[in-house]
């Protein structure tokens, strides 16, 4: 018996091997923030650049800066001087490259411990590397922003103004009816020292030099003394607190 085989040519499927597919890579977050390398000018020193964005612990908040504030505190650690001040903020070069002490802003993140402030909440505080996109705070560095007042008017609270609450509230005491004497009136500690003085009802003097008197009244100060005119000392007035924001520290004298 004859066997006939018949063969029957089968197209070939070829079967290509896939590699499952890689998960995505994710990017960095970036942000634009001023950077400062080495001491000296502003203009020599300050450079804008593309950075990572900061990250949050726990405690911390993520805010989107819509304004920073400037004051002689950025000076002082920006230029170096006087040289003792490197001895805390680095010897050759800043420790923080990122400059800026006091800002103002909306709130992006918060950390998983975090119960005072939410996402959009507008705030303003004070911390370190202000002048960028982004800065993360602990959340005891920050305040709720007023809605009567805006971004850049928030920015240039911190430092200043609440040197000056403090100096009045808890070391001055200050209460309704005192006299009190501020010199450097027209400076940054000392604007919002009068102003705080007046709204506890005392009874306040300013001193300053001649182009800043007008402003200096026009703060609330009861009495303007231009220095470059008149002495203090000698003007024979008795005060129940003295503010000297001038002096590192400031200096408060209270006379009980």
């Amino acid at each position: 018996m004859q066997t006939t085989t018949t063969t029957r040519n089968t197209p070939s499927m070829a079967t290509h091997e896939t590699n499952p597919p890689m998960p995505s890579e994710e990017k960095t977050a970036m942000m634009q923030a001023i950077v400062q390398d080495s001491y000296g000018a502003p203009l020599d020193v300050l450079a804008l650049r593309d950075i990572e964005r900061p990250a949050i612990g726990p405690d911390d908040v993520l805010v989107s800066v819509r304004a920073a504030g400037v004051h002689i505190g950025d000076w002082l650690v920006g230029s170096g001087l006087p040289y003792i001040i490197r001895l805390g903020y680095g010897l050759r070069k800043p420790k923080t490259a990122i400059p800026g002490m006091e800002f103002a802003g909306v709130v992006e993140a918060v950390g998983d411990n975090v119960k005072m402030f939410h996402s959009g909440d507008a705030v303003f505080g004070w911390g370190t590397k202000a002048f960028a996109q982004y800065v993360s705070v602990s959340q005891d560095s920050l305040m709720r922003k007023p809605a009567n007042i805006s971004f850049e008017q928030a920015a240039v609270v911190p430092i200043s103004g609440f040197t000056a609450l403090q100096a009045l509230r808890d070391s001055g005491r200050v209460k309704r009816g005192q006299k009190v004497l501020i010199i450097g009136a027209s400076g940054g500690v000392g604007t919002y020292a009068v102003q705080i003085a007046k709204s506890y009802g005392a009874e306040v003097t300013g001193v300053c030099s001649t182009r800043n008197t007008d402003m200096v009244r026009a703060l609330g100060a009861d009495h303007v003394v231009d220095y470059t005119k008149e002495d203090i000392s000698e003007a024979g007035e008795h005060y129940d607190v003295i503010l000297e924001p001038a002096t590192v520290p400031y200096l408060v004298y209270a006379v009980r």
